[in-house]
């Protein structure tokens, strides 16, 4: 398979798909400031969240990892940090501009929202114009990072949406491409198999040390029936009664031939080369999202059977579906059909095509309908309460 995108080669060789400007605040309190910015500047995006303050240990770690990374994606041009204390914002300074791209920090303490507003948004208006001289060449696809994950599904995903990234999956991963997938607690039941799915030994026992940590958790908090969260009540409206039926059509999206080569922390960037990552994150939507757009992936691929609305600020997501209900009463949200695979109308070998079609097009510039509905989920995972 030899296909190109137009993409954008950053400073440290990744290559992006979007050219943001992000107006990044490094906790809740300075969204205000964040926004005003973005406000005044045409052509920046702020990335409000509600997090970053009496944080410590590794939930403080994991909040610094998510906003480095945010900042670090290849689909971001250039970034604002802006944040109540210096000493933090400057740490997310320094996180962002390790990957070479232009950064700068402001800090409100002492100069107040207006102060910094302005001067921030003096330097945002330069990155900006900056930025858009910048020119897309062409690349190979393996280049570009792609993440997965479903949500609101039902028997149609496991059926077709799913096996149809599954065989996106085996077609790009003996190219060298990147890709990853999550969602620990949505494979309850079919955790053994998915261990099975290991490159190595080594990964096999990584995977089931990720999973049977969340197991404990979930024992810890006698919530072990996970009722009312595993499976949804728009999963059992669907048709799926267990967890367990749940887990194994989530399984479909890594194929039928890939194996992951490592186990990844939330929000960990892959550091074994090119190959298929299991990371560990909820299954909660935009969480995914954010941790895998932390980690630098660039784009996402995002299965649904009764219609799950998600986005992300800075990584395009293409939602797919096989259900035609859902096809037909939110097309809005839908980016590829693939429910000719349940009527007889295409092959799954046609539908992967398809797809990757959709994710060239996507690549090449195509607004995904969740970046055209201006759904930009944003939502750090926390681990614990605050101090």
């Amino acid at each position: 398979m030899t296909k190109t995108i137009k993409a954008y080669r950053r400073e440290n060789g990744r290559v992006g798909i979007r050219n943001h400007v992000i107006i990044l605040p490094v906790d809740d309190i300075s969204n205000a400031c964040a926004e005003k910015v973005a406000n005044n500047i045409v052509g920046t995006l702020a990335l409000p969240h509600a997090y970053g303050r009496l944080q410590f240990g590794a939930d403080l770690e994991l909040t610094f990892d998510t906003l480095i990374g945010t900042g670090a994606n290849p689909n971001v041009a250039a970034a604002i940090v802006i944040g109540i204390e210096p000493k933090w914002t400057q740490r997310v300074v320094d996180g962002i501009a390790a990957a070479g791209k232009p950064v700068a920090g402001y800090s409100i303490e002492e100069h107040g929202d207006l102060e910094t507003a302005a001067v921030a948004g003096r330097k945002a208006q330069e990155f900006v114009q900056w930025a858009t001289e910048l020119q897309r060449q062409d690349v190979p696809l393996e280049e570009l990072w792609i993440a997965t994950k479903c949500g609101e599904s039902d028997t149609t995903s496991g059926l077709a949406s799913n096996p149809t990234v599954g065989n996106l999956m085996d077609k790009l991963e003996p190219e060298g491409s990147y890709l990853c997938f999550g969602e620990t607690s949505e494979l309850t039941g079919a955790e053994m198999v998915c261990a099975d799915r290991a490159a190595t030994p080594e990964v096999r026992q990584k995977f089931i040390d990720t999973w049977s940590r969340y197991n404990d958790m979930i024992e810890r908090h006698k919530t072990s029936d996970l009722s009312d969260s595993q499976p949804t009540a728009g999963n059992i409206a669907g048709g799926l009664t267990t967890i367990e039926e749940k887990a194994f059509g989530n399984l479909q999206k890594i194929g039928k031939k890939s194996k992951y080569i490592d186990v990844l922390e939330p929000a960990q960037a892959p550091t074994k080369g090119p190959g298929l990552y299991f990371m560990d994150t909820s299954s909660a939507a935009a969480e995914c999202n954010t941790l895998q757009a932390a980690a630098g992936f660039a784009l996402h691929i995002f299965t649904t059977g009764q219609g799950n609305i998600i986005g992300h600020p800075i990584m395009p997501v293409i939602k797919v579906t096989a259900n035609p209900k859902t096809a037909r009463l939110m097309a809005d949200h839908v980016d590829l059909d693939v429910s000719g695979l349940l009527s007889g109308d295409m092959v799954l070998d046609e539908a992967g095509d398809a797809l990757i079609d959709m994710v060239i097009r996507t690549a090449n510039g195509r607004s995904t309908a969740a970046e055209t509905l201006g759904h930009r989920e944003f939502i750090i995972t926390k681990l614990y309460q605050s101090a």
